[in-house]
């Protein structure tokens, strides 16, 4: 075991089970992108959850020293501490370097057992440079933990304005809970790449979504035997961790924040984090009706983020 894990290792919470998640779980939400705007997204979705199930849900900022949500601050994702007695985490970051102080909250959740799902960026939800005793949670760690690091995109080209990739169900799999309700649609993300050329999806990796870019430059400069047009979006897989116990785990490379003005976007990720805990899923899906007006500003660096507002405000 790295050293990393070493300094939390007698913390874990060894034993438990995700079959063990109580009816009223405590989901915490961590969001941290510079990109996509999941300090909207992820709210978004946690409120539905307490809505229409009861769940205690909590959601972890990036903040800057004022307290404002400030997804340009790399270094502090604020209330991680609400992981330790936490039952299923919702991971949506991007290139953090966040301290060993917060980022051990991750980690320890992360071998516990617990239900987990993440979202587009959680591929490459850390970033430590010129650190020898982190790297490996550049890569290696979204890779076990989620089924891929990150790679490349087919590209941005009229973000927000048209979508990019087309979603279809994998026919054999038109049977998994998670696609309850779920039809194909079309995502305002451009197509990550997680499978194929020298790439393949990590473990017991199971797509139940495909994407097919509608605009790739790849295509463009000749690499689809490399990074083809059709890859998956959304898949299941188990991670087992220092506790031994195996926890269900569901991933997708969608979540620009237009993606979810869609329905069947929102039950995709609903019926995802129901799957991971374990809770029965309707065959018409979760509903995926807004519990509040949800109005992202567009994907973008910088400062395309709505500025001054708190926590409290969300």
């Amino acid at each position: 075991m790295r050293s990393l894990f070493a300094a939390f290792i007698g913390l874990l919470l060894v034993g438990t089970s995700a079959a063990q998640t109580p009816t009223s779980p405590h989901i915490v939400f961590v969001t941290g992108d510079e990109e996509y705007r999941s300090e909207e997204s992820m709210p978004m979705l946690a409120k539905i959850l307490k809505r229409d199930y009861g769940f205690k849900v909590s959601v972890c900022y990036a903040l800057n020293e004022e307290g404002y949500i400030d997804p340009n601050v790399l270094d502090n994702i604020d209330g991680l501490e609400q992981l330790e007695n936490a039952d299923m985490m919702v991971l949506f970051t991007r290139f953090r370097a966040l301290p060993d102080s917060q980022a051990h909250y991750i980690l320890q959740f992360a071998e516990s057992g617990k239900p987990m799902a993440g979202f587009r960026t959680t591929t490459h939800a850390f970033l430590y440079k010129d650190d020898a005793e982190r790297e490996h949670l550049n890569n290696d760690w979204p890779t076990r933990v989620f089924g891929q690091q990150w790679i490349t995109h087919h590209g941005h080209f009229d973000d927000g304005n048209n979508p990019l990739t087309h979603v279809e169900i994998i026919e054999d799999m038109q049977s998994h809970p998670i696609l309850n309700g779920v039809t194909d649609f079309d995502a305002f993300s451009w197509l990550y790449h997680v499978h194929g050329g020298e790439w393949s999806l990590y473990g017991d990796s199971q797509p139940l979504l495909n994407g097919t870019a509608l605009q790739s430059g790849h295509a463009n400069a000749g690499r689809l035997d490399r990074f083809p047009l059709t890859n998956p979006v959304a898949w299941t897989k188990t991670y087992t961790g220092t506790s031994g116990v195996p926890a269900r785990v569901f991933f997708t490379t969608l979540g620009h924040p237009y993606d979810f003005k869609n329905g069947s976007m929102r039950k995709l990720a609903l019926n995802g984090i129901l799957w991971a805990l374990g809770h029965e899923i309707p065959d018409e899906g979760a509903d995926a009706s807004f519990a509040a007006p949800y109005e992202p500003n567009n994907s973008g660096f910088g400062d395309k983020f709505k500025p001054g507002m708190r926590p409290a405000d969300l």
